[in-house]
């Protein structure tokens, strides 16, 4: 058995002393591969996080040996909530926090041996790195995608916060925070947001031209959700004109009812004066629930009605409106139809509220909603027509009256950027005594530092309480700073470009410099990005829209930034479950690499199964990858290795089939079978008294991939190199010497299988009959008949007919 620890700190001191890992960009072809960057929190890394960073550094290894300039980099996403909490749980600053974070993430990724140049590192807190995101920002509000408006928000009087989704519980059906159960109601403030909808299309369209998963595409199309329909004008006895969007217009005619959302600002106009205390007692009450609670289809819907009514534009029929907490004001003009008919959600909502209910639809069943197609009845003009002609008539009919027109619509929602916190970047903004917003040009705007980051009572973030740099004099103007941070997401959306733009002096090339389009043209798109699904809209959305944003603006050479996606599986704990610490079953990698080895794990973590699935750990699965490395070691320190390459044909050939099959496998990230490849032609060396040197080197080329310590351990003492390992080039094999030739023949009589034979590979017919006849089990069954015909299929089997 090896000394794993010794070896594998030796070879990391001499990485880290000869800059082994460090970046180069030359005239090769590039290959940019990516990690999700992770959140330095203080658990640490544990080893689902170092399933996909091995899948990372297999790749960028093997890409490096076959002549690519290679990009594979590390960094952090560090400003958060946690750090945040953290700071005011224990009165220590957040930046104290996270920088011990990030020391203990990086030398957990160091004893792993992964290939990060730690000279590319990025940080998100770093006053060089969100310099550009401030400048990003800026960008987006000189092109008016970047606005300050009054915002439905999740607020805690409690404690005196806007809380995120992610921050409130559900209790007894209403929002409490779920720090201390406090309640949470919605209300408006005055928040940044980004207009992400104005990209709507763009988004989608782009989703055309990237080798991503199809769930994952369908997962990004559906939060986008567009929705093609009409929008259309009706009078009210409230004496205003209100739009309503449906993606149904050919159900014009079955309307029975409109419904508006709680927060629609149109709702004041439509209530009467006799339902007014009734409805402002349900809108409050409106305000307590989750929109996930509102638009759940299996919960009970509640309206109340608004003492008003619309006056259809069809037919001129008086239909009342309800106010309806299941209508979400997010969603095209936060007024829909109700056709109790045809909608499954309204048909309940008509009887709860004993609505009548119109089939403009031919229906077989009319006890509950017809939501397929058919020929329209009761719907004058389009009577007898099916959904997609009668869509079009009524979309003309709308134009030509002047009373509609045909409306796309998008379920996403705009981007709302602004947090109530501390630990965040700072927005690069100054408003006037007119409360109008503008841009600091002087960047980056420095989060000051201050112990004082407990929130205020109004709302805003902590900074509203350093009253020296809150206020500014600008020529003998007034000025207040903005006083949110933007979002997490904010440092995350562009840090593959930081990573191109990182200098060695720790500071960046500009976004804007003519060298960094440069770069930006050899190393755009990222080629492979590796991380977990639960990213899958959220990040790469937000991601995609600045870089679209940014090609727009000639920034970015390219549409989309990241070319393909792989989601790793989980590695669930050893009972299966999800890790977590509340159920005992987190495997802690630090206590594997000193008990295994880090190339063990590497091994292992590659061996478990294929990269995507989720599987369970296993210590036996841990142990056979660490008994298979001293197996390895035993091999190149007791056989006598030749530099004669005339070695035995049969191991030879072998050779040549595992370079050539590894070499797919990796390909196709393959990597638990490629370990398999590994492991059968060292079984195959073990049945041999002499190997030869070319060969085991190429073997520890391959092996470096996935176990670089013992690979460069075997390199420098068994071979006496000099230099690294991760100079050589990878093995390249003779196709001729992967055919078998020799091959298993069936032999058959009438089709039934009597037994085999040896034959040589692509064999002539003559001389397979030849030896076929000469067979003893073909000599009985033939019992001396002549047969009446014989069949052979080259290479597959040879069939008497008898």
């Amino acid at each position: 058995m090896y000394n794993h620890n010794l070896i594998e700190k030796k070879w990391q001191k001499y990485w880290e002393t000869n800059h082994t890992y460090k970046f180069t960009d030359t005239t090769k072809h590039k290959y940019y591969v990516l990690d999700m960057f992770p959140y330095p929190s203080g658990a640490g890394l544990h080893v689902g996080h170092l399933k996909g960073y091995t899948a990372t550094d297999i790749i960028a290894r093997y890409k490096k040996f076959n002549n690519f300039d290679v990009l594979h980099p590390i960094g952090w996403d560090a400003f958060g909530l946690p750090a945040e909490q953290y700071a005011l749980t224990t009165g220590h600053h957040p930046e104290e926090f996270t920088q011990k974070n990030i020391n203990a993430f990086r030398k957990q990724l160091k004893m792993m041996g992964f290939s990060y140049d730690y000279q590319k590192e990025v940080n998100t807190t770093d006053p060089h790195y969100y310099k550009w995101t401030q400048w990003i920002f800026s960008k987006l509000f000189e092109n008016d995608l970047a606005e300050i408006k009054d915002i439905e928000v999740n607020w805690s009087e409690d404690l005196g916060t806007v809380l995120a989704n992610e921050e409130i519980l559900l209790v007894n059906g209403k929002m409490v925070s779920e720090r201390g159960n406090f309640p949470v109601v919605r209300k408006p403030m005055r928040q940044w947001i980004l207009k992400i909808t104005k990209y709507a299309e763009k988004l989608l369209l782009g989703l055309n031209e990237v080798d991503w998963p199809e769930s994952l595409k369908n997962m990004q199309r559906n939060w986008i959700g567009r929705s093609t329909g009409a929008l259309i004008k009706f009078n009210t006895s409230a004496h205003i004109t209100i739009e309503v969007f449906t993606t149904r217009p050919d159900t014009i005619y079955g309307i029975t009812f409109l419904s508006v959302a709680p927060e629609n600002p149109l709702i004041d106009q439509l209530i009467t004066s006799s339902q007014k205390t009734i409805v402002q007692k349900y809108i409050e009450k409106a305000k307590t629930k989750t929109e996930l609670l509102r638009k759940d289809v299996q919960k009970n819907k509640t309206g109340v009605f608004t003492g008003s009514y619309a006056i259809n534009p069809f037919n001129n029929e008086h239909i009342p409106i309800y106010v309806a907490d299941y209508v979400l004001n997010s969603y095209a003009t936060g007024i829909v139809m109700g056709v109790p008919g045809h909608d499954q959600r309204d048909y309940d909502f008509a009887v709860k509220y004993k609505l009548p209910i119109r089939f403009v639809i031919e229906t077989p069943n009319q006890k509950k909603a017809y939501e397929g197609d058919g020929s329209h009845i009761n719907s004058f003009f389009i009577n007898n027509l099916h959904i997609e002609a009668a869509n079009k008539k009524i979309i003309a009919y709308l134009h030509e009256h002047k009373i509609g027109k045909e409306y796309i619509t998008y379920k996403m929602k705009d981007w709302i950027f602004s947090r109530q916190r501390y630990w965040g970047e700072p927005f690069p903004i100054i408003f006037d005594d007119k409360q109008k917003p503008h841009l600091i040009k002087e960047l980056p705007v420095l989060l000051p530092q201050t112990q004082n980051i407990k929130p205020t009572n109004t709302g805003e973030s902590p900074l509203a309480n350093l009253t020296d740099w809150l206020d500014v004099q600008i020529n003998n103007q007034h000025y207040r700073r903005e006083t949110n941070t933007m979002p997490q997401w904010a440092g995350s959306c562009w840090y593959y470009l930081g990573y191109l733009m990182k200098q060695i002096n720790g500071e960046y090339l500009p976004l804007d410099d003519k060298k960094t389009k440069e770069i930006f043209t050899k190393w755009l798109p990222v080629d492979l990005y590796v991380g977990g699904q639960e990213h899958a809209v959220l990040h790469l959305l937000y991601a995609r829209f600045w870089h679209r944003f940014l090609y727009d603006i000639n920034v970015v050479p390219t549409k989309e930034p990241f070319q393909l996606i792989v989601n790793q599986g989980m590695i669930l704990g050893p009972d299966g479950d999800k890790m977590s610490k509340s159920k005992g079953n987190v495997v802690n990698p630090n206590e594997i690499i000193n008990t295994h080895g880090a190339d063990a794990l590497r091994l292992y973590e590659a061996f478990m199964g294929p990269l995507t699935a989720s599987l369970p750990w296993t210590d036996d699965g841990l142990n056979g990858t660490r008994k298979w490395l001293d197996r390895v070691y035993r091999l190149f320190t007791s056989k006598q290795i030749s530099a004669n390459n005339k070695i035995n044909p049969s191991l030879d050939q072998a050779y040549h089939k595992f370079i050539k099959q590894v070499t797919l496998d990796i390909e196709g990230r393959g990597f638990n079978v490629a370990i398999s490849q590994m492991m059968i032609y060292i079984n195959e060396c073990y049945n041999h008294a002499v190997l030869s040197k070319s060969h085991l080197e190429n073997f520890l080329v391959v092996l470096s991939c996935f176990a670089p310590h013992l690979a460069e351990e075997l390199w420098h003492e068994v071979f006496q190199y000099n230099s690294s390992i991760t100079l050589a080039t990878w093995p390249s094999y003779e196709e001729s010497k992967t055919i078998d030739t020799m091959i298993t023949l069936p032999i058959q009589e009438n089709g039934k299988l009597r037994t085999t034979i040896r034959i040589k590979f692509n064999e002539e017919q003559i001389k397979v009959e030849q030896q076929a006849y000469q067979e003893p089990k073909v000599i009985k069954f033939l019992n001396g008949r002549i047969p009446k015909k014989i069949i052979y299929i080259k290479n597959k089997t040879l069939n008497f007919v008898v």
